[in-house]
């Protein structure tokens, strides 16, 4: 038995358009492409061009040739503006720039742009003291906290930086952006605008031995882990952006020991219930100007177990609710701008816990904001 036929079986295809008129119709665009690259302490790269009239500054990459795809470029323009070779690892965001976006030279016929950003990975010591610059093209170059580096870059491409760069820090998805927004979900250091917290003290040896008694313990400051081997930060709003820190502080006068000072202060700031705290050394602070003037003092470091976290508090001494975020040990490590030292002690914060509380080593993850009400630890 034959189907009935029906008037759409006759339906004639519309024949394909000439290929001219085919291409024509193709949304065009430019392409771009650059890359975040930072020291040791996680400040990042920017040059000055000479050719900008409004003295901003760029992230090291220039403009795709016909034929060349983003990453050869990203690495020729690496060579070419730094004289450095650097390989790339990952594509932290791609970003479409709107033809008629504000930002935008005046009267410049752009169709809009298409723009990847590279991680160009950070650079030893030794890199450093090879960049050389095409004098012609680049001024200077310098490496800025990231709070620093989007007042000299346009708005939107310091939009773009930070994101590419929480990309990066976070270990979150390639992050799409349409003129310097995003498109898709918010990430957490994202959502809370969390910058590194860039430290002068970051290149201070932990001293693994006791505290001198001469020197007064100043403040303490906490690995604090959770059952799966992530750690707690907290970071505090402000107008420049969020800071992280590890939750902890400054020693008052009624805390009976330092250890009392974290467990006040964790339970303030980021209502942890901490259990087990375990010294790890200190670093020594020869002015304590941020004290006042104080004098030599000790900044102790420790690590401790969290058995609970209740659900989101105003934090008395900042009169607001700071942001809590789990993040493996070596993330948290690069949050806090500590550079090599500071990756030396997560890992032997990673290593008491493992060898006290038996717990894991933290899983590579994205870093996650702490739910407003509070979790439940096994």
């Amino acid at each position: 038995m034959t189907s009935p036929v029906s008037a759409s079986d006759h339906v004639t295809p519309r024949p394909a358009p000439p290929v001219r008129q085919y291409a024509a119709s193709r949304h065009a665009a430019w392409l771009g492409a650059a890359a975040i690259i930072t020291d040791e302490v996680g400040r990042v790269l920017l040059v000055h061009p000479t050719y900008r009239k409004d003295d901003s500054w760029l992230l090291p990459g220039g403009v795709v040739e016909p034929g060349e795809h983003p990453h050869i470029t990203c690495r020729r323009e690496i060579t070419e503006e730094l004289g450095l070779d650097l390989p790339l690892s990952a594509v932290l965001a791609v970003h479409s720039f709107s033809h008629d976006h504000p930002d935008l030279q005046p009267a410049t016929p752009c169709p809009g742009e298409v723009r990847f950003v590279f991680n160009g990975g950070t650079l030893t010591p030794d890199q450093v003291q090879a960049i050389r610059l095409p004098h012609e093209e680049l001024s200077e170059y310098a490496f800025l906290e990231t709070r620093d580096a989007v007042q000299r870059l346009r708005p939107v491409d310091g939009q773009i930086m930070l994101t590419a760069y929480r990309a990066r820090l976070g270990n979150t998805a390639t992050a799409h952006l349409v003129d310097g927004r995003h498109i898709l979900g918010v990430p957490a250091l994202d959502r809370h605008d969390v910058h590194v917290r860039y430290r002068p003290l970051w290149d201070s040896p932990l001293h693994r031995g006791p505290v001198p008694d001469r020197l007064p313990v100043q403040q303490a400051w906490a690995w604090c882990f959770v059952p799966d081997g992530r750690v707690v930060l907290v970071a505090d709003p402000g107008p420049r952006g969020a800071l992280p820190m590890l939750p902890g502080g400054t020693v008052e006068e009624t805390d009976a020991t330092p250890e009392g000072t974290l467990h006040r202060e964790a339970a303030e700031e980021a209502q942890l219930t901490l259990a087990d705290p375990v010294r790890l050394g200190w670093v020594l602070d020869e002015t304590g100007k941020v004290y006042g003037g104080v004098g030599p003092n000790a900044r102790l470091r420790l690590a401790d177990r969290v058995t609970a976290v209740g659900p989101a508090a105003v934090a008395p001494a900042a009169g607001r609710p700071f942001a809590r975020l789990l993040a493996t040990p070596a993330q948290a490590a690069a949050l806090l701008g500590w550079g090599p030292p500071g990756a030396r002690q997560a890992q032997l914060a990673v290593d008491i816990a493992r060898e006290r509380w038996g717990l894991p080593a933290a899983r590579a993850a994205a870093i996650e904001e702490i739910p407003a009400e509070g979790m439940r630890l096994s």
